[in-house]
């Protein structure tokens, strides 16, 4: 079942030469993919593209069997797509770790007690309990980083879209973070400098060049 298809996707910022220029991506369910390419070369865009973040100039962005055009279109895909942002200050605004996590599933309705117990089960299954009544700002860069990773999670999302996950990460919370996500059933589509995190989470590469989608 494809999950995420960006058909012939081009985008330019303004005034300046395009980033993408006729890009192809599909993620089926299960399916891990990485993104490679320089900095610069629009590998974040195609994440936002794919949330209806950014619009592209041209092209078809379709999202679990639908196509998605209008800003009402991407509510449904940011309910069920999730994305880890390359800066987690960008993400958590909350006072504690765990009413940033809670935020999620009451913005989709839950009650506060099923938000809360959403809340425990996350932080248990990530073996974050520790940090659940923390101040948010007052985290490390990668407790940060871990806690963001379960505000995504506890949206439930079918599919994740991590951009660069292992930024402040010491080497003990990038081993602790690839054996989070390699034990998760979402497919991923992962931007990453490290090659040794891309091989070990998502080996299948798509290589950004001229702005274009080649296999690697």
């Amino acid at each position: 079942m494809t999950l995420i298809e960006l058909k012939d996707i081009s985008f330019a910022y303004p005034g300046q030469a395009p980033v993408l220029e006729g890009a192809n991506l599909t993620l089926a369910a299960g399916q891990r993919l990485s993104l490679t390419g320089p900095n610069g070369a629009g590998k974040s865009t195609l994440l936002r593209i794919t949330l209806g973040l950014q619009k592209p100039t041209s092209g078809t962005v379709s999202v679990f069997g639908r196509p998605r055009t209008q800003e009402a279109d991407f509510h449904e895909v940011r309910r069920r797509v999730g994305l880890v942002f390359q800066d987690a200050d960008d993400q958590l605004f909350c006072p504690t770790v765990a009413e940033d996590i809670a935020f999620g599933p009451l913005n989709l309705g839950k009650s506060r007690d099923e938000a809360l117990a959403i809340v425990d089960r996350v932080l248990s299954d990530l073996e974050l309990m520790h940090l659940k009544n923390r101040i948010t700002h007052k985290l490390s860069g990668g407790e940060k980083r871990l806690v963001t990773l379960a505000t995504v999670l506890a949206m439930e999302p079918e599919a994740l879209l991590l951009d660069e996950p292992t930024n402040a990460l010491d080497t003990k919370n990038e081993a602790r973070l690839l054996e989070i996500l390699k034990a998760l059933p979402q497919a991923i589509l992962l931007v990453s400098h490290s090659p040794a995190f891309r091989q070990a989470l998502a080996p299948e590469t798509l290589d950004l060049q001229d702005g274009k989608l080649l296999a690697v």
